[in-house]
């Protein structure tokens, strides 16, 4: 278990946490939500002492060990991977690290002999005969192969040191969890089984994550920052947010017949404060006009974007026809022969492993990049929109956002329009003047989007679009593309995001593409998901959770 008790801390005058106390106990998993900047990082980092607090303390059960999900990747370039992973328990790498190095003398004195005994004892309380099995079933679950495990760090892929990281906060099963961003760098496979894992887990976890589909899945609370401070409810994300928007409602309401009662009470006292006759009533309802109290409702620093696109005309009859597009990079075929037809209505999530072979389709549709063989053309009708995955060119260019939107913006519009439309996208004021140098990944993001809202286009081409966002900003643009009225093409590793938008699956495979008009979860049932499932209860079981 872990606590919190009237926990302060602020920066300069902007203040994060203000005298929360919080109790979290084993058994549930705590989803910690909040917008961005509002603290949810900085909260783990006081939980697990990394950051000290102005005022309050953090208790820890006796004995009670912390793992933390490290953030950074290059802290064990020189540690193989299997180390790396077993580092997650200190305590027990230090008891294997001085068994191996006793063992492994050629004088083996009394001495020795005593402390191997005390080693040995600590070695099998701490379940340390387990240890390899444990991390390859951690490994294999995260999509780590086998002949990796005894490479250094430094030679693994960015994408491959997050999941040994995460290995490493999962090994040993902790007392607390503490998991910022977890599903980064991870496929729908690792992150089922991520899930499960979590889901069976017998102690406390506090995760921190964008997609709103695990949280769904591993939480049995929702911890809410908000208002400079931590809200608890009981239940999913769905939950929370359903019980948060009917909340606020409520008091909307209430605080409008409150208004509404003081005006028509106002109003009385006004008409007949100098009428004899009525004076005596008049003095009543100023007494009970008095009496009446207006909640203040704090200002939430919870804020939505406004994402709507508007396309200047309907699709017609050719979408988009491709055939036989093939395309290798670096000597490596990374599209073979694919052939699609996209019909109106379409909103097609592309899927698989190869998130390069989707993103290299993206360039190639939106004619940044040209094909080996094969053809594709759009119908006469068709404006395609494009959101890239790496959008750094787009930002090269020193303007502040007003002159940046303004490459964008009708010739006949001026700053005012330009202010307008950034003030809907969360820059206001003089957020409108800041020079795009200094933008955040979720900013530019959210001026990617102003770009493609601007356009007017019939089709959306859109390459991981939830990445850098904070969870308003993903729903805004998650109910912005379920209202779309025309034809998207879209990858993106948010559940919630994809099986709400697609209405149509395409997996790119080595073998060619499956093509099924359904959606996401109906696709995932009829597909691999239920072998998935097996072999993550059988991973299970060997780790005897």
């Amino acid at each position: 278990m872990i606590s919190t008790n009237n926990v302060t801390l602020s920066y300069g005058k902007r203040v994060l946490f203000k005298d929360v106390s919080i109790k979290f106990t084993p058994g549930n998993c705590y989803g910690l939500i909040g917008a961005n900047g509002a603290g949810k990082s900085t909260f783990l980092k006081i939980l697990s002492g990394e950051i000290q607090p102005d005022k309050g303390e953090i208790s820890v059960g006796t004995r009670e060990r912390i793992a933390v999900l490290r953030q950074d990747q290059f802290a064990f370039d020189e540690e193989t991977v299997f180390n790396t992973v077993i580092m997650g328990h200190e305590k027990l790498y230090k008891i294997m690290a001085e068994r191996e190095q006793i063992y492994s003398k050629g004088d083996f004195s009394e001495e020795d002999g005593i402390r191997s005994a005390e080693l040995e004892a600590e070695f099998a309380e701490m379940n340390g005969y387990e240890a390899e099995s444990e991390a390859a079933v951690l490994l294999n679950g995260l999509g780590i192969p086998e002949e990796l495990r005894s490479k250094t760090m430094k030679e693994l892929e960015a994408g491959e040191k997050v999941r040994v990281l995460l290995a490493q906060a999962l090994f040993g099963n902790p007392d607390v969890l503490l998991l910022d961003e977890p599903t980064n760098h991870l496929d729908l496979k690792s992150i089922a089984w991520l899930e499960d894992f979590l889901y069976r887990f017998p102690n406390t976890v506090i995760v921190v994550s964008h997609d709103r589909h695990f949280l769904n899945q591993v939480c049995t609370h929702i911890a809410d920052i908000d208002f400079n401070r931590i809200q608890v409810y009981v239940g999913n994300y769905d939950f929370w947010y359903q019980a948060s928007q009917l909340n606020l409602k409520q008091k909307q309401d209430e605080n409008r017949k409150i208004t509404d009662k003081a005006n028509e009470l106002k109003e009385f006292i006004q008409r007949f404060s100098s009428n004899a006759s009525k004076a005596k009533q008049a003095t009543s309802r100023k007494k009970l006009l008095e009496k009446l109290t207006i909640e203040d409702m704090p200002v939430s620093s919870r804020k939505y974007p406004y994402v709507v696109f508007k396309p200047e005309r309907a699709c017609g009859d050719i979408i988009l026809e491709i055939k036989d597009l093939c395309k290798s990079i670096d000597g490596l075929p990374v599209l073979n022969n694919l052939t699609l037809t996209v019909g109106k209505g379409d909103k097609i999530a592309f899927v698989g492993g190869n998130s390069l072979a989707k993103t290299t389709l993206f360039q190639i549709l939106a004619g940044e990049l040209e094909p080996d063989s094969g053809s594709f053309r759009w119908g006469v009708t068709i404006t395609p929109a494009y959101f890239p995955k790496d959008h750094g060119d787009y930002f090269a260019s020193e303007m502040n956002l007003i002159e940046w939107l303004g490459q964008f913006s009708p010739p006949t519009e001026g700053e005012s329009f330009a202010r307008g439309f950034l003030g809907r996208m969360l820059f206001s004021g003089e957020e409108a003047l800041k020079m795009t140098s200094v933008l955040s990944g979720g900013e530019k993001v959210r001026c990617m989007l102003s770009r493609m809202m601007l356009s007017g286009a019939n089709a959306l081409l859109l390459d991981e679009p939830t990445n850098h966002l904070d969870l308003e900003s993903i729903t805004a643009l998650n109910n912005g593309l379920i209202s779309y009225s025309e034809v998207v093409l879209f990858a993106s590793h948010d559940h919630e995001f994809v099986s709400t938008v697609a209405n149509r699956i395409v997996e790119i495979t080595p073998a060619g593409i499956i093509d099924r008009v359904m959606g996401f979860d109906e696709y995932l049932e009829n597909g691999e998901i239920a072998r998935l499932r097996d072999e993550m209860c059988h991973g299970h079981q060997e780790l005897n959770l």
